[in-house]
């Protein structure tokens, strides 16, 4: 009999090929090197991540066929042949002074790696953990928030060391041995797998889903579309930060190159541990509230930091941005979950994950645009304060579905009961 493998190692696994694809969000770490060495726009540079962001969502919309068909350890090896082609390709681009070799290679390439990436550990560690459902979501993306920590200050190094063009080749080689090393390790526990001590009926609360939906019969309700606008707006605004965390740095308290790029690399645990932290959280304090505290944080701080000038103040704020950054992506598979079931949560997160998409294009490029007219990226913040208003009336709006839902769910089961006596 075939033994079974070691849950948290698979978790481990998953954690090692985000932690790769993850290093998307160090990606401000060539804005200034390659608008300085080129002379290109901020708003030319920030494209790079915005094609990547936008092949990510529609990438992970339209291949987790490809993951639910072929398994993890297939989806995992595909997309580290063109997560590492794309990256190691950017240094032949950098080498021929090419923007437009660069969207392909790190920004088409490089994103279908990150799509693919991104959603198979999610959908495998589903599986792995019925137990723990919000803990396993954000183990499965924890390594994501993480990778601008391990990332930013080794690109930065490699940058100065060996130059640009190099710097691709040495990351593009790097990852693609560290995915393939993880994704060998993945596979998907059996149909009537369940974890030792595991019970439908313990003690504690047991999260019921709301409802049994196909991919398809989910995109036909509203509340899909009230996570879509929520996943949209908390990532428009959080993304955009990210993808210009360390000039905002260097431009709004003074920070050096080098004292930026540990910032960010510092920033990245708190975007790591809020995708644990706060889908852990949601298991107990639930999925809205918790996306309604995401964006109440979200109004203050992003109003506030234009006009924050101390260090410590500031940087103690974009590490809260981070946390909620990072815990909506978290927390978004477990939301399916609940609202839509298990049936086909791979598929849905795919669908939503095209807010992502849409996201990368729109926070970076609309804060690059702010910056080349204006000189500053902090002119941006003000605005997205204003969207996480609209983003906190959708939380609530939700909640008359979810009511709904409830109430249909225990006339159900009243009526199943009633025919039973």
């Amino acid at each position: 009999m075939k033994k079974t493998k070691n849950r948290w190692l698979i978790a481990l696994s998953g954690v090692g090929i985000h932690i790769c694809i993850g290093s998307v969000y160090a990606w401000s770490n060539f804005t200034n090197p390659l608008m300085n060495e080129f002379g290109w726009s901020a708003s030319q540079v920030q494209m790079t991540f915005s094609i990547a962001i936008l092949f990510l969502g529609l990438s992970a919309a339209f291949l987790w066929h490809f993951v639910e068909k072929h398994g993890p350890r297939k989806a995992g090896l595909l997309a580290s042949i063109f997560f590492g082609v794309g990256v190691f390709g950017s240094g032949f681009a950098v080498h021929a002074g090419s923007l437009p070799l660069i969207y392909l290679f790190y920004g088409v390439l490089g994103g279908i790696g990150l799509g693919v990436g991104y959603i198979t550990p999610v959908s495998t560690l589903v599986r792995w953990f019925p137990d723990r459902r919000g803990l396993a979501t954000g183990l499965a993306i924890m390594g994501f928030g993480f990778a601008a920590a391990i990332s930013s200050p080794i690109m930065d190094a490699l940058i100065k060391s060996f130059g640009i063009a190099n710097a691709f080749f040495i990351l593009g080689v790097a990852y693609f041995i560290i995915m393939t090393l993880s994704s060998l390790y993945l596979e998907k526990p059996a149909e009537d797998w369940k974890p030792k001590r595991y019970k439908e009926n313990a003690k504690k609360k047991v999260v019921t889903d709301l409802s049994q939906l196909t991919a398809n019969e989910s995109i036909k309700t509203a509340r899909f579309y009230y996570l879509w606008m929520m996943l949209f707006i908390n990532t428009t605004c959080g993304i955009a930060i990210l993808s210009a965390a360390k000039p905002l740095a260097q431009e709004s308290i003074g920070l050096n190159t080098t004292e930026a790029a540990a910032l960010v690399g510092i920033l990245g645990l708190f975007n790591g541990f809020g995708r644990l932290g706060w889908a852990s959280i949601s298991d107990y304090f639930g999925r809205a509230n918790t996306y309604t505290t995401f964006f109440v944080l979200q109004i203050i701080l992003f109003a506030l930091l234009p006009h924050t000038t101390i260090s410590i103040l500031f940087q103690i704020m974009l590490a809260i941005v981070y946390t909620c950054y990072g815990g909506g992506f978290a927390t978004i598979p477990a939301f399916i979950g609940d609202l839509f079931g298990t049936k086909q949560l791979g598929a849905i997160h795919g669908y939503i994950l095209t807010a992502w998409a849409a996201a990368g294009l729109a926070g970076p490029l609309f804060a690059a645009w702010i910056k080349d007219a204006t000189g500053s990226y902090a002119n941006s913040l003000t605005f997205f304060s204003g969207l996480f208003v609209l983003a906190f009336v959708i939380s609530l709006v939700i909640r008359i579905d979810i009511k709904k839902l409830r109430e249909n769910k225990i006339r159900q089961s009243s009526t199943k009961t009633a025919s039973h006596i």
